[in-house]
């Protein structure tokens, strides 16, 4: 479980004084819960995912994981970046077994868990390719394996699917479900796109920005697997977009002045569409 109880982040400006990322927070993550944060650039989303990770520290209030608070990155986190951070100089199976070095297995039980999780994420005949070799959505099952090989309680999940195409996010997303269905991992899953976190949360977390804050959530009753024509799914879709209409417009209107405004019918209705991307 995660407990994130009243966690505020500034960051100092080069010009002075200080930019305030995230203002007090709190939420709570339950154990094998899948929750997304989506909210526009800038409202703190990967903040808070790297204090969760151990990577920074919070100024204000505490983060703890299984009643342990975080100090520092720990094996019971691991991260899967938007960038795949694969070493190109590996093969996909040294690639994936690469992390277990450090846990004293020999290399025989090594590449056996290796194998397991490459099969889970159905990438078995190219095992021995090497990165360069793969598709963009291959290279990221691989980052995925590579994470999920480690066995984390918790798995982080900052913006993996951005980069590729709208196809190749959909296979993804199908498979990071029936992946959680299997082992009921803690996730939690940043992304600015809506139809994502919907179809694969249980619940989906909205950031507001200026100071990044929780402004609503909302739990995903609809039955496992999602389905995208679920009534439930298009409802709630609308009812974040609504939600983040506000946000998105005091982004825009920091960038283009006070006069622009948004109109909420202007936005598009296809809540597949990313929010906030290149803002």
């Amino acid at each position: 479980m995660i407990t994130i109880n009243k966690v505020s982040k500034v960051f100092p400006q080069r010009k002075g004084g200080v930019y305030t990322a995230l203002d007090q927070i709190s939420l709570t993550i339950q154990q094998g819960e899948f929750v997304s944060i989506v909210g526009p650039s800038g409202c703190g989303k990967s903040t808070l995912l790297n204090l969760i990770a151990g990577f920074e520290s919070s100024d204000i209030g505490s983060i703890e994981v299984n009643g342990e608070k975080v100090t520092a990155p720990g094996p019971d986190r691991i991260v899967v970046f938007q960038e795949h951070g694969l070493f190109p100089w590996l093969t996909v199976l040294d690639n994936v077994a690469f992390g277990l070095k450090q846990t004293g297995l020999s290399k025989k039980e090594r590449y056996l868990l290796a194998e397991e999780q490459i099969k889970a994420v159905h990438l078995r005949k190219f095992m021995d390719r090497y990165p360069h070799e793969l598709s963009g959505g291959m290279k990221q099952r691989v980052a995925i394996a590579r994470a999920l090989v480690m066995d984390p309680d918790i798995l982080l999940m900052d913006e993996p699917f951005a980069a590729l195409d709208e196809q190749t996010r959909f296979i993804l997303l199908k498979d990071l479900e029936e992946i959680w269905l299997k082992t009921r991992k803690t996730i939690l899953f940043i992304t600015h796109n809506i139809r994502e976190a919907v179809m694969l949360s249980d619940r989906v977390i909205v950031m507001a920005t200026q100071p990044g804050r929780v402004k609503k959530e909302y739990i995903v009753q609809a039955a496992r697997p999602h389905v995208s024509s679920d009534p439930l799914i298009h409802f709630l879709e609308n009812k974040i977009m609504d939600a983040l209409t506000d946000e998105l417009e005091k982004v825009v209107r920091e960038e283009l002045g006070n006069e622009y405004s948004i109109k909420k019918n202007a936005i598009s209705n296809s809540p597949a569409d990313s929010v906030g991307v290149g803002i």
